[in-house]
């Protein structure tokens, strides 16, 4: 079979597999575009000398004409810092950021009412919102729009649906305003439609502002005391465990250890930090995108590593098409074509280039292919189906001033949170595991796993394991997936690996139950694998760390034995209801959303109780299918070599017994 004819099989194999059920419609928060395709570039020349529509700087404000950014209440400017240099530039680098989320706009389409003054009217101007950022708003009105005129005060009065913008924002609103803009466009039914008034307004104060007084304000002090009670509440109930000990000390040792062990990662990752920003340690760094039939999303995966705030000389960025299937590889040429004709003056021809494997080789032939061509000693992993922001780069490096560090991961947050309820469950999920596991992590400089979708490593480790990590395999077989578990394995074995927060990239998550669920058991199966490697050398690290790896360990294996235990032999066997067992569980699954209410201010927040009940009942079970399955090689979720094998086995055993049993073949 010739590697064409190959390739035809899986290409029908995975247009069976996607068109035997309806496609889910992702839905996202939709940003506005930009007319620049790199508006976050550093410009080299100064030649952005002008503000945009929302306020943001565009060039340098000496010297060449450019106005500097409007002061928003509540909100330090550059010029007005004081104390020492180090902490002007932290306050410079938080202005900053804080000023660019206050100029983002996002796509909208939702009931606005605008009344003059700040008393509601009888019959309010009644329009439909077509953009919002946190500064102000763009409507669509229908009818005439009267004696409204630029300047005009008026009070807005919306409910901004979930999705529209970043968690948190999901809210009614009731704020002043001012018309700052009127024109007309034409309606888009075609030319001969009726004309539509456009009207924009400004906020008398940031939305951010605003909710924190209105909402977000309430949610932490709600959030904080409810996690204080829960804290409390579940020491309280492992001192009667204290008690009970003697009675069935294996269980009652297993739930003060799973106790204290839980508490520890909350009290870690409420005292971790991220290191902050020096804006004059800006080393060179290499992207690497591995792409497997990514059609989709690769164009946007792409635009995001190049439109990165991070010097121009000293950022490329690599595609490598792992002998995609799909589209892929005319979508990486076009966005690449795009990024070379509008944006020649930022280097791009030179930083911004496409590598195809000769055959398809898996995620880390395609990883370590593109680490071979990187020039930078820095190299940065991103996944084909993630997003980063802005600003990702410039956080994501700065541990690397510590010359011990030879890993750093950052935070993923979820694109299609809004999709539907398991895209939610997974939402609060990951930021748990981020924001409160990898930060405890990052307390004692150890990081188990440095994830696939944005992860940062010096290239000269990379190299030196990249023949272990192209080789591994686990009771004969290839370790196909774990990758990112498995590098960091390599790296912490003789390097400080971490985490930063303020590095952030999204990414899209299964939002069908069978691929979440397939995704989950190969997750277990690397983890446990992976596991039991780190297990030879983690006992030379931080005996604290140490310590908290051996349980986190130890708890995950045994809980399904714990939870059979508690839930069906107790009952059966003495006929006594485990309430006890039941509300640790409760207050568990309250610490996780709990902590995300805090931090996000998110109406999601439930979703982590309801995650909890779902691991309880469903993926927990993953977990003893995994002990004795943890040595395949199948993703599951794609058309891997390994899936391609294993899958044409099944098709034999299958005709093998259709040939026995004389049945014809479907």
């Amino acid at each position: 079979m010739t590697a064409s004819e190959g390739d035809s099989k899986v290409l029908k194999r995975i247009r069976r597999k996607t068109t035997d059920k309806q496609p889910i419609v992702e839905k996202m928060t939709v940003l506005k575009g930009d007319r620049r395709t790199l508006s976050n570039v550093p410009d080299p020349e100064n030649l952005r000398t002008n503000v945009d529509r929302r306020g943001r700087r565009i060039g340098e404000e000496a010297g060449n004409g450019g106005v500097s950014a409007p002061k928003v209440s509540g909100w330090a400017t550059v010029s007005s810092l004081g104390g020492s240099s180090a902490d002007a530039r932290d306050a410079e680098a938080e202005a900053q950021d804080r000023l660019r989320m206050l100029s983002l706009r996002y796509a909208a389409n939702f009931d606005v009412f605008v009344s003059k003054g700040t008393r509601r009217t009888r019959a309010p101007l009644k329009g439909t919102a077509v953009d919002i950022s946190a500064t102000g708003l763009l409507i669509e009105v229908a009818a005439p729009v009267g004696s409204y005129r630029v300047g005009t005060k008026v009070t807005i009065r919306c409910r901004i649906p979930p999705g529209t913008m970043p968690e948190g924002y999901e809210s009614s609103v009731k704020l002043p305003a001012t018309v700052v803009r009127m024109f007309t466009r034409a309606s888009e039914e075609g030319e001969g439609g009726e004309e539509r008034q456009m009207l924009a307004f400004e906020f008398e104060k940031p939305l951010t502002e605003y909710l924190q007084r209105k909402r977000w304000g309430y949610s932490i002090y709600l959030a904080s005391t409810m996690l204080l009670f829960a804290s409390v509440f579940i020491l309280l109930m492992r001192i009667e465990s204290i008690i009970y000990f003697k009675y069935n000390s294996l269980l009652y040792l297993y739930s003060l250890i799973a106790a204290a062990f839980l508490l520890t990662r909350y009290l870690f990752g409420a005292l971790y930090r991220d290191v902050p920003i020096n804006p004059y340690y800006t080393p060179g760094v290499s992207i690497i995108i591995p792409c497997f039939n990514e059609e989709e999303w690769i164009h946007r995966t792409i635009l995001s590593c190049v439109n990165q705030d991070y010097p121009v000389n000293k950022l490329e960025v690599i595609v490598v098409d792992d002998r995609s299937t799909d589209r892929s590889a005319e979508r990486i040429e076009e966005v690449l074509e795009r990024v070379h004709r509008e944006a020649e003056r930022f280097a791009t021809k030179e930083r911004v280039r496409m590598h195809v494997l000769p055959v398809n080789g898996g995620k880390r032939e395609a990883l370590v292919q593109g680490v071979k061509m990187a020039k930078h000693n820095l190299v940065v992993f991103v996944d084909s189906d993630s997003f980063l922001e802005p600003n990702a780069i410039r956080h994501l490096v700065q541990p690397f001033q510590d010359p011990k560090m030879g890993g750093v991961a950052g935070r993923t947050d979820v694109e299609n949170k809004y999709t539907n309820s398991i895209t939610k469950l997974q939402t609060v999920r990951y930021y748990i595991a981020f924001r409160i596991m990898k930060a405890a992590e990052a307390w004692f400089d150890s990081v188990t796993c440095l994830s696939g979708p944005l992860s940062c490593y010096r290239k000269e480790l990379i190299l030196k394991h990249a023949d272990a990590w192209l080789s591994q395999k686990f009771l004969g077989q290839p370790a196909t997936f774990g990758d990112d578990r498995s590098m960091t394995n390599y790296i912490l074995k003789t390097h400080r690996t971490s985490y930063q927060d303020s590095a952030i990239c999204s990414t899209i998550v299964p939002s069908r139950m069978d691929v979440f669920l397939k995704q989950q058991m190969r997750w277990k199966r690397s983890w446990l694998r992976e596991s039991l490697r780190a297990c030879t050398f983690i006992w030379k690290k931080e005996p604290f760390m140490a310590l908290f790896f051996l349980v986190g360990l130890i708890v995950p294996i045994a809980a399904p034995v714990v939870v059979v235990y508690n839930l069906v032999y107790v009952p059966f066997a003495y006929g006594i209801f485990p309430g006890t067992f039941l509300m640790g569980l409760l207050l568990m699954a309250m610490l996780m959303s709990l902590a995300h209410l805090f931090f996000r201010k998110s109406r999601l927040w439930y979703f982590g109780i309801v995650f909890c009940v779902f691991y309880e009942f469903v993926l927990l079970w993953q977990m003893p299918v995994a002990w004795f399955t943890f040595w395949k090689s199948t993703w599951g979720t794609r058309e891997t070599p390994q899936d391609v094998e294993a899958r044409e086995k099944r098709e034999a055993r299958k005709k093998r017994k259709q040939d026995k049993s004389g049945l014809p073949s479907k």
